[in-house]
């Protein structure tokens, strides 16, 4: 009880200074959303604002500020005051605005204090069925070898986590020939994977999976440590001879800079309480994700560290400019 209460207060003191607009009826938090309305980022970010909202006893707003790359959303929050009004959810993508974005006015890591992971969704390895020549992950690595120039990757966009899966994926097998061709979103780079126009594809698993059901794509492993709750069937790349090659999305949830530790705290532990929820998991399983539970500040800042290295060592052998 001595705990809500503290929580309680952490949450609410910040909100004194929203402005009019936006304080009526409850000072609402301003949860800035980076994309259009009706992306994973925006659903993900509106599920939890509800139950935040509901947490807390006040009301979230959610925006989409979307604009250059989701970098115009993550500005706003960036130069917002550390007072705990406005917080920005984001994905995977955030960490490499500063690799695709030119003349990006603020630093994804050092910009924004971090409040934990939200929820991941695996991508998956996918190809034409007949084109792939391979049954199993092993085949088409054994096959990709051999003919290196016989295939290639479609991905959602150039800086993508795909992207990065796809780039890793060949060097991790000894296939760097292998051609990755960068397209402006995933539903035309599946089309012409279903086509046979490109072989292979490193995809959302919610995306991929009625074209995998209805057998126009074949499923070769998920770059994920655990195997999806939506295609249990399908081996992970550790189950599949290649451990350690994970590429997952993720969803998250920042402040600015400055964001009193305590306040990060208080809201990361209701975000990990809310995704130990049913109903959370179910309607995230509807959005092809899983709720992360085990986050704190601290671990998320040490993961955007490694990830950002990680990624960074690739983008550059990638040779990645921003645009």
């Amino acid at each position: 009880m001595r705990r809500r209460t503290v929580v309680s207060s952490l949450l609410s003191v910040p909100l004194l200074g929203v402005p009019d607009t936006l304080a009526q009826g409850g000072r609402p938090v301003r949860l800035i959303v980076p994309t259009a309305p009706g992306g994973a980022i925006d659903a993900i970010g509106r599920l939890y604002a509800g139950r935040l909202g509901a947490r807390t006893s006040q009301g979230w707003v959610v925006e989409n500020r979307s604009g250059a790359n989701n970098t115009v959303g993550s500005a706003l929050v960036a130069r917002a005051a550390p007072d705990g009004a406005t917080l920005l959810t984001n994905a995977d993508i955030h960490l490499m605005a500063k690799r695709t974005t030119r003349s990006l006015t603020y630093d994804p890591i050092d910009s924004f204090a971090p409040v934990g992971r939200m929820a991941t969704a695996p991508l998956i390895i996918v190809g034409h069925p007949a084109k792939s020549r391979a049954t199993t992950l092993n085949e088409l690595v054994e096959a990709m070898r051999r003919d290196p120039a016989g295939y290639a990757f479609a991905t959602s966009g150039g800086g993508s986590m795909a992207h990065l899966a796809a780039e890793g994926f060949k060097r991790r097998i000894g296939a760097p020939d292998v051609l990755v061709a960068n397209y402006r979103g995933t539903a035309p780079a599946l089309n012409d994977v279903v086509s046979g126009t490109v072989t292979l594809m490193v995809a959302p698993v919610l995306s991929a999976q009625s074209l995998i059901a209805g057998g126009l794509l074949r499923a070769f492993a998920v770059t994920a440590p655990s195997r999806s709750a939506a295609m249990p069937d399908v081996p992970t790349v550790d189950e599949a001879g290649l451990p350690g090659l994970h590429f997952t999305l993720w969803y998250a949830l920042w402040g600015p800079r400055g964001l009193p530790a305590p306040l990060a705290e208080a809201l990361s532990s209701h975000v990990r309480e809310i995704g130990q929820e049913p109903d959370i998991s179910r309607r995230l399983g509807e959005l092809g994700a899983d709720p992360y539970v085990t986050d704190t500040p601290s671990l998320f800042a040490q993961f955007l560290a490694e990830e950002d290295v990680r990624n960074g060592r690739l983008a550059d052998e990638i040779g990645i400019q921003p645009e």
